[in-house]
Parts: C-alpha cells; sequence; structure tokens
C-alpha cells in the first residue's frame, strides 16, 4: 500500500473522472478504471479479495503522499482507504498499546499521543500519510522511526486469506523497507504501538533537533516542546502541508540516503556521513545531488526541486508525472556521474519508472 496523507487527502470522495491526481500529494496521476471506497477494515478485506479472485489489478491508496502515478493513470480498480480509530488495547503504569487504524491520518495520532501524554512518536510529527503507511516505509524523522514502537501490524494475507498479526521481526523492519514494500501480499488494517506513559519526550537523538530545543543529544523535553519545534522544522523545508505552497506538492524525499560499503566510502572524498548497519556508510542525499549541481529551485518542465528542500521534487501546478521523471533521471544520472553513487527512489512508483 503506498503512503498516504492528510485529512484534506484521505477524507476525499472520489473524483467525477477517476483522476488520481485528486489523491496524490504531487496532485500528479491519470484516471483510475474504477474507484471504491472502503470505511471499515472488513470491506477492505472484501475489496482486495474479489480482486483477488478475479485477477483485475488493484492499487490502495490512503492518500498518496508516497506515490507517483503515471500519466495514464492506473487501468484497474483502485480501492481508498478510509479506515478511522484509534483505540487503547493494554496499558500499565509505564507503557500503553493502542491500535490505530491503517486509514488514521498519522499526524492526527501523533497529536493524539502527545495530548494523551503517549511518548515515543513525537518526533515522527508533521509526517504525510496513514498511519497502516508507516510501517510500509519504516517511517521515521528526527532520530525516531515506527520500528521502534510497533508492537504487532494486523494484516491481510491474500495467499493464506487470513487476517494476521504480525510480529516486528515478521515484518522485516529496515531502513525505509520493510516486508509490507513492493509486496501485493499484504493489506496492512491496523497498526499496535507501544508508548512510554510520560510527559517528556524520548531521548531526543537527532543533532538539528537538539540544537533548536536548546538541548543535549540524549536530554529528554516535553512532548508538546518536541512536537512544536519538528513541525516548525518541517514548515522550513516545505515538509508539512499547505495548499497554496507549491514546494509542499510533492513526495517527501524522493531519493533516500544511499548506503556504502566503508570500502568505497573510502575512495569518495570528504564529505558528510553517518554509520549504519554492519560498518557500512549513510551519505545525505541532499549534499550530493547539491554538489552534483542541482541547487534548490533548480527547474524542469511544470516541476523543480523545492526552493526549501534539495530531496523534494515539485509539482508547480502544471507539471505531469513525465516531467517529473524527467527532473528525476537528471538529478540521479548528475549524482552518479559525480560520484560513482547511485541513488534510488523513495516512493512507490505505479504504471511508471524511473
Amino acid at each position: 500500500m503506498p503512503d498516504a496523507y492528510a485529512d484534506h487527502l484521505t477524507d476525499t470522495p472520489p473524483a467525477p473522472d477517476n483522476s488520481l491526481a485528486a489523491y496524490t500529494t504531487l496532485r500528479l496521476g491519470g484516471p483510475a478504471g474504477t474507484v471504491t471506497t472502503a470505511v471499515h477494515a472488513d470491506e477492505a478485506v472484501l475489496t482486495v479479495r474479489k480482486s483477488s479472485a478475479s485477477g483485475r489489478p488493484l492499487l490502495i491508496l490512503a492518500g498518496g503522499s508516497n506515490v507517483v502515478i503515471g500519466d495514464s493513470g492506473f487501468p484497474g480498480e483502485v480501492l481508498l482507504l478510509r479506515t478511522r480509530g484509534i483505540e487503547v488495547v493494554t496499558e500499565g503504569a509505564a507503557s500503553v498499546v493502542v491500535r490505530v487504524a491503517a486509514g488514521e491520518p498519522w499526524d492526527g495520532f501523533v497529536e493524539h499521543a502527545v495530548t494523551n501524554g503517549w511518548s515515543g512518536v513525537e518526533c515522527l510529527s508533521g509526517i504525510p500519510g496513514s498511519a497502516g503507511a508507516t510501517p510500509i516505509q519504516n517511517v521515521g524523522a528526527y532520530g525516531q522511526e515506527v520500528a521502534h514502537t510497533i508492537e504487532a501490524v494486523q494484516a491481510y494475507d491474500r495467499v493464506a486469506d487470513e487476517v494476521r498479526s504480525m510480529s516486528p521481526t515478521e515484518c522485516g523492519f529496515g531502513y525505509r523497507s520493510s516486508v509490507f514494500k513492493h509486496n501485493d501480499r499484504y493489506l496492512v488494517l491496523s497498526v499496535d504501538f507501544r508508548l512510554a506513559r510520560s510527559a517528556e519526550s524520548a531521548p531526543i537523538r537527532y543533532a538539528e533537533l537538539a540544537r533548536d530545543l536548546g538541548v543535549s543529544a540524549g536530554d529528554r523535553v516535553p512532548l508538546r516542546h518536541a512536537r512544536d519545534t519538528v513541525l516548525k522544522l518541517r514548515a522550513g523545508k516545505g515538509m508539512v502541508l499547505d495548499p497554496v505552497d507549491r514546494d509542499t506538492w510533492s513526495v517527501g524525499s524522493f531519493f533516500t540516503n544511499p548506503v556504502v560499503s566503508a570500502e568505497f566510502f573510502a575512495t569518495l572524498g570528504e564529505m558528510p556521513h553517518w554509520p549504519a548497519a554492519d560498518g557500512t556508510v549513510k551519505i545525505p542525499a541532499a549534499w550530493l545531488i547539491e554538489q552534483a549541481g542541482f541547487p534548490k529551485g533548480f527547474a524542469g518542465t511544470g516541476v523543480a526541486i523545492s526552493s526549501k528542500h534539495t530531496l523534494a521534487l515539485t509539482n508547480r501546478g502544471d507539471g505531469t508525472t513525465g516531467a517529473l521523471l524527467d527532473l528525476a533521471r537528471t538529478i540521479r544520472d548528475g549524482v552518479r556521474d559525480r560520484f560513482g553513487v547511485e541513488l534510488h527512489p523513495e516512493p512507490v512508483l505505479i504504471n511508471c519508472a524511473l
């Protein structure tokens, strides 16, 4: 299931012409064959089951913030996931397990957690999408990722034709990845998060956030302070939806930060980097893009790099998916030619390719 976005998109009724641009934060994408809306989990399962039986292609969308849909659209059925619900499953003195419906807007849940004194997702404030999309991408930002707090994912398994509760191990979480990504087998129905009962944030791990909070790495701050500061930082980068700000007409970060071997990194010379798993090295894609000659505002035809964030490729209002992918190819090829490093897209590409 591709990522999803905010209330104004997740609550959008089917467009009269079935244009999928109505359901993506890029405001791009051609028509769907048919559009079906599910407000209950069993409706979503029934739609998926019927699609599997008929062999008809099916695309599941909640709000479309992490998906790029081709200009020719999607010829099959599009399921708009509009389920809602936040429910406490278990609670103790130190923690609470909260089950969140897949279609619930993510930032609404984060606000709910902060208001209730539940700590662990506050640094993920302002991230576009639905709760059900977060395990697919293993969404993360400012030192937190959802894999840190996910207790279980309830998903419909198309192969076994049953609803399963999957443990974090079964989810196969990695950097911006999971067993669900690029895999049509599972439909995420709800997610269980184990959050600490605390008025303070989890330890602040991200240097930029710590600076803005005026604390040292590892310190804790009041939940509301952490959330408000993250929202301010994201807004400054065009990463909080604003319908009149074309810098927010994007899928967020278009490219993931490349992870390379230590041996290869040693050949690249001095550049920003962080240690990654198993001795590998993570390089900031934004730095590579800028150094390869693609600054903020670099434009294509009707599309451009955001004026606020190098990793965001934006629709300026009259762009097309084709033009956006042309810009992405230009950037990818330029970075490869300059550094020998391959950039990979973060969003899911539907009926189009980079």
